[in-house]
């Protein structure tokens, strides 16, 4: 009779299996289809993949369920089918490991390093339907795997353990630095999953043997629980439009023995690897007898991480070249900033001619939008430090996450940090079906709230991988807030959690009801951060009714559409400015910030405005800038 798991992995060093998607891949399945439905549909498919790797010396075998949960089916019209596909899962794999192996349930992360993508209500719901299914058929243990977070991991660990006695070995997909994307230190985050129960926590996926080794380190040699490696096969290279991994078998059979010498009791490969990589582990332990390992509480001071803080040239910490940022600025007087379209053609004349002209009237700062409405124009990061270097002004760059993936954003804000851009308005973006490019992908590998998070992570020198920086960002995050909604409470709700997320100020879509101003006022005077109001001067009276008919979050009053009705060309702009100056007024007795929106590239109306303003704050002269 075969000792129980836990007894196992005390007794030697236990041999995992190998990759099952990337292997069904290599055999000829393709990307895009569920290859978990397999488990139902060719089971002696998947049977004969168990086996290759049983033959090659795999003692633990993985059941064919890693994204066998309701959210990950669903997308494929399969949600129905995920009790009778995780419990077909355990039974192949039984069949295969027949009564000297050991069927672990394998359960991969649902988020998959997107945070919030998935409540947590749905969250609990999905893993306690899968893991259920898989205990009902009767699994060894449960191998909880690929988790980028602390947060997920933690909450279907609880699962588990509410549900049954069982082994369950934990695994963090991480990098060589071997910090979680929620920024906990692999020591914090083990401490965490002993106390929550975890019997072997470990790592897999994301990196290769060496990553994984260097991961392994910073543990430091205190262990708490035995451990587990499921390296990939090295980094993943696409040539002649397949995937290849370069790691080699006889390569994974000497780090085997190395991980095994550092506490590594179960060692298998995750992406890539194949039954010939687990040939050679199984190999290079043969005979191999472990050292005992004295189990005491792990070291949960996180490993020290250098940081430098960015300094301004005169030393004075306030930003490049002494100015305060516009937070600091509107909590001292009325601060105006003023938005200018990017270009749709590569003529950047007119903009920056604008650009002088506002930073002339005494704008605070001009704010570029990031392909507003989902069309095409310049980037904001090239005019940015054009506008900042040519003539001074303070640029605050909007980031959408419509158009960039979890690499290209941190890339895009790396950047931005690089030139000194340090004000971003972070905004969900508009779905590019609706744009000049129809045919474009939506990203949205983050929603507002997430990105904000990020950037204020950036700003502790931490990556969105949890790697360490060198030094800190210095962003100062806005979020943009639409207060024409039915019901303005639900909305300033919403804008709570943005605020909660690290947001510094607020930026509201255009108003034009000074009734609605005064509610807004009311509506947010418990918060602790600085409002800029929205004011933009309508051009015409088609402009008007395009912008209420047409354009989401912008809403007309009636009295407004009244006044604007049939004025086109210069009596149409005059009646815009005018309208403007009024809701200026009503503003500017509640709200020090101002966010004034310039229609058509039409800048000498903003200038207006912007006059305006000082006129009306008593400040007849623009102020003194030192960007």
């Amino acid at each position: 009779m075969k000792p129980d798991l836990r007894q196992a992995w005390d007794q030697q060093v236990l041999i995992g299996d190998g990759a099952m998607g990337t292997f069904l891949y290599q055999m000829g399945f393709p990307v895009g289809i569920s290859y978990e439905e397999l488990n139902l549909t060719s089971p002696e498919v998947i049977k004969d993949v168990h086996r290759r790797y049983v033959e090659a010396g795999a003692q633990i075998i993985e059941t064919n369920t890693f994204s066998a949960n309701f959210d990950k089916l669903s997308k494929y019209g399969l949600e129905s089918k995920v009790e009778d596909i995780n419990r077909a899962g355990v039974r192949i794999a039984r069949e295969v490991a027949g009564s000297a192996g050991y069927v672990v349930g394998a359960i991969g992360s649902i988020r998959g390093g997107k945070r919030t993508n998935v409540s947590t209500a749905e969250l609990k719901k999905y893993f306690e339907q899968q893991i259920q299914a898989l205990l009902q058929e009767g699994v060894d243990g449960i191998l909880l795997e690929t988790f980028y977070d602390v947060e997920e991991l933690y909450l279907a660990l609880s699962i588990v353990r509410k549900l049954s006695p069982l082994p369950v070995i934990c695994q963090f997909a991480v990098e060589d630095v071997a910090r979680t994307l929620d920024g906990y230190t692999m020591p914090e985050a083990f401490r965490m999953m002993q106390q929550q129960g975890a019997d072997v926590i470990g790592f897999n996926c994301r990196t290769g043997p060496n990553g994984i080794m260097s991961a392994m380190k910073t543990l430091g040699g205190h262990l708490s629980v035995p451990m587990s490696v499921y390296p990939n096969a090295g980094v993943a290279d696409y040539v002649d439009g397949e995937y290849q991994y370069g790691a080699k078998p006889d390569y994974f059979g000497q780090m085997a023995v190395k991980f095994a010498d550092l506490g590594a009791r179960i060692i298998g490969g995750c992406c890539g690897t194949t039954p010939a990589h687990i040939a050679a582990i199984s190999s290079a332990l043969q005979g191999y007898e472990p050292q005992p390992i004295t189990y005491g509480p792990i070291d949960i001071v996180p490993a020290p991480i250098e940081i430098h803080e960015h300094l301004a040239p005169d030393g004075d910490g306030e930003g490049k070249g002494g100015s305060p940022n516009l937070v600091d600025l509107v909590k001292e007087r009325h601060t105006v900033i003023v938005e200018l379209d990017p270009p749709r053609d590569l003529d950047i004349a007119k903009f920056m001619k604008g650009a002088q002209v506002l930073k002339d009237a005494g704008a605070d700062a001009l704010t570029l939008a990031d392909n507003s409405l989902a069309v095409t124009r310049m980037s904001n990061m090239a005019l940015g430090h054009l506008v900042q270097a040519e003539t001074g002004l303070r640029p605050l760059v909007h980031i959408a996450c419509r158009d960039r993936n979890l690499i290209g954003t941190q890339s895009h804000l790396m950047g931005f940090d690089a030139l000194g851009i340090d004000h971003v308005l972070a905004v969900t973006g508009d779905p590019a079906r609706f744009g000049d490019l129809p045919g474009s992908s939506s990203v949205y590998d983050l929603t507002s709230f997430e990105i904000i998070r990020m950037i204020k992570q950036l700003n502790e020198g931490i990556a969105f991988s949890g790697k360490p920086l060198k030094q800190k960002a210095n962003f100062v995050v806005g979020a943009a807030f639409n207060p024409h909604g039915k019901h303005l409470d639900k909305a300033v709700l919403r804008l709570e959690r943005k605020i909660a997320a690290g947001a510094d100020y607020i930026m509201t879509q255009p108003v034009y009801d000074p009734e609605l101003i005064r509610a807004l006022k009311e509506a947010t005077s418990h918060l602790d951060i600085p409002i800029f109001l929205g004011i933009m001067p309508l051009a015409s009276g088609r402009n008007a009714e395009y912008l209420h008919n047409e354009v989401p979050g912008i809403q007309l009053s009636d009295d407004v559409r009244r006044r604007m009705s049939g004025l086109e060309g210069e009596e149409g702009r005059a009646m815009g400015v005018a309208i403007a100056k009024e809701l200026l007024d009503v503003a500017m007795e509640h709200f020090n910030g101002i966010y004034l929106m310039t229609p058509f590239m039409l800048y000498d109306m903003s200038a207006q405005l912007i006059s305006h303003v000082w006129e009306k704050s008593g400040r007849r002269q623009p102020p003194l800038f030192h960007r």
